[in-house]
């Protein structure tokens, strides 16, 4: 990637500048450099490398110092960040630490982040659902939120590219709540995940039980094979960095893509402090930066800004760039910067045992497991509250060592395993109800190392989300009773905000300039050169992992920003 000279404006100036180096930053830089846009990516944390700063992907567990646990130290000095399930030791060094940035929790508020190039497309679930046009729809039926400015039609184009390229294994199920995608090779369910799929479809004519759709490569095509990705070998060690490329992340697949064209330029330790805005001009012309070391400013300039900082920081930057035009954040003439922020509901689980297929066992690991759909409230209201909820399902089966006796005894105990009965269980993802009242804003007297407001969060639950809990809990408890499970348990972690690390909302799209802050191409409507893909841009939340559409969002409004600036628009 290309070195920096940052002595003269001239040499601080490119055709477009992405904010973040994450799933949707990635995508914006490669859809851009592609294009032939000198394209500047700032990341505020490290970089990182493909195959080359992963230090602890081929590590066996005998060479973690603590086995992959965390010291009681770190958990004291954690007590959020610790709470992932996937900050351990193995990858402890892809999280921000809590005392590396820290936020006001106005109300409880778990936020999970990664700094560094790449960011959290290191350490995420993979799991990509496309939206349909009952997800695009829901706050126009039910008057909740604001209308989205776009409906499935316009965004599956852009789901079939970017999934050609990111690698999505699954399933064509045809069904209208999840429409199909480009997908390769799925991976498999379990006996215990079919057998629980066909009992629900014996019973339920609206429940289905799928395998997941997740960015994993199960049969490299020619442009995986380009990017230099080979096939997912399901070791189940993501959160350490893929030296396979078998899991899209922005390090394995955009940004070297984006690299390749010659027209990338990196600059990490890159702490953005806000938008430039040019009163005479009426747009945005650049970006201020804080060196994360050195503490030093720099502005960099261009004619096109795209923000991808993840959902939170996105709002961040926006609130903090203020001007004569804008007092209030840049393109807030709405006043609804900040508001509006939604995240999904982990909160239940259900599991149980199932007394049966003694005959199979599971060998080896899978990254993925089955689906069910969201089927509630989809075709008309029918519950006590609004929108509906997915879950995950997945059934495996574990054995017993006999650890009793001394000497020759134990010895010939440990050699003797015993396989249990399988274990099923299951989790929901709930969608919340974007409200004025869940917000992020600036705090107006605590600022960060540097000198930047630290962001205030104000997000919680509210009673549709604890009638969804119930709800969900109930309907699978039922559809397990069904199935023949048993000894079923269910749990409410009554767990903060947060943790779903699917926080969205506060730069909402919409028709209305006056309650919404972007267009239909995710361009804010008050400063028409400046574009907002991830996250902080959905409107509602659906019951889907988000990240594919983040993905579509980008390479949509990447195409349309570069049409425009030929045509001189912006």
């Amino acid at each position: 990637m290309a070195n920096l000279n940052i002595d003269s404006k001239e040499q601080r100036t490119f055709d477009a500048i992405v904010i973040g180096s994450g799933i949707s930053g990635g995508w914006s830089a490669k859809e851009l450099t592609e294009r032939g846009l000198k394209t500047l990516v700032l990341e505020r944390g490290r970089d990182v490398k493909h195959n080359v700063d992963y230090p602890t992907t081929n590590m066996m567990p005998w060479e973690f110092k603590h086995r992959g646990d965390l010291t009681e130290e770190e958990k004291k000095d954690n007590p959020v960040v610790s709470k992932c399930y996937a900050f351990r030791e193995d990858a402890k060094h892809f999280f921000v630490k809590d005392k590396e940035h820290p936020y006001v929790q106005e109300k409880p508020f778990d936020w999970i982040r990664g700094y560094q190039v790449g960011g959290k497309s290191l350490l995420w679930a993979r799991q990509t659902q496309r939206w349909s046009d009952f997800d695009f729809e829901g706050p126009a039926r039910d008057g909740f939120a604001t209308d989205w400015p776009i409906r499935y039609k316009d965004i599956a184009p852009w789901y079939s590219h970017v999934e050609k390229f990111a690698g999505i294994t699954g399933n064509k199920d045809g069904l209208a709540v999840l429409p199909d995608g480009e997908f390769l090779p799925p991976m498999e369910l379990t006996c215990v995940e079919k057998h629980v799929g066909e009992q629900i479809k014996k019973n339920y004519k609206d429940r289905h039980v799928i395998i997941g759709r997740a960015a994993h490569i199960t049969e490299p095509q020619p442009i995986h094979i380009q990017q230099g990705r080979a096939q997912c070998q399901q070791r189940s060690l993501c959160q350490r960095g893929c030296p396979f490329g078998g899991y899209f992340s922005s390090n394995s697949s955009t940004l070297p893509w984006a690299a390749k064209t010659g027209n990338l330029t990196l600059r990490p330790f890159a702490v953005v402090h806000s938008i430039i805005y040019d009163e005479t001009k009426g747009k945005a012309t650049g970006v201020k930066v804080i060196d994360a070391t050195t503490k030093e400013e720099v502005e960099y300039y261009a004619d096109i800004i795209f923000v991808n900082a993840a959902a939170l920081n996105t709002n961040l930057i926006l609130l903090n760039s203020i001007s004569n035009r804008f007092p209030n954040g840049l393109g807030n003439d709405s006043g609804v910067l900040g508001k509006y922020v939604a995240f999904h509901n982990y909160r239940a689980r259900v599991s149980g045992e199932y007394d049966g297929f003694k005959e199979f066992t599971t060998e080896g690991r899978r990254p993925n497991g089955g689906y069910i759909p969201r089927f509630r409230n989809v075709y008309k209201q029918e519950t006590d509250f609004l929108r509906g909820y997915a879950a995950g399902l997945y059934g495996s089966r574990g054995s017993h060592t006999n650890t009793d006796g001394f000497g020759e005894s134990l010895k010939e105990n440990l050699f003797k395993s015993e396989w249990g009965n399988w274990y099923v269980s299951s989790h929901m993802m709930g969608e919340t109800i974007p409200k004025e009242t869940n917000y992020v804003a600036l705090d107006k007297t605590q600022k960060d190392e540097w000198g930047i407001p630290q962001l205030k969060i104000s997000v919680a639950y509210d009673d549709n989300d604890n009638k969804m809990v119930t709800d969900y809990i109930q309907q699978m408890t039922e559809m397990f009773e069904k199935a023949g499970i048993t000894n079923i348990q269910s749990q409410d972690s009554k767990a903060a905000p947060g943790l779903d690390i699917h926080e969205m909302g506060g730069v909402r799209m919409g028709n209305d300039p006056k309650t919404s802050m972007l267009n239909k191409w995710n361009q804010l409507h008050a400063c028409k050169n400046v574009f907002v893909t991830d996250g902080a841009s959905m409107t509602s939340t659906s019951t889907q992992n988000p990240s594919l559409t983040y993905m579509a969002f980008s390479a949509r409004s990447v195409d349309y920003a570069v049409s425009q600036r030929k045509k001189k628009e912006l």
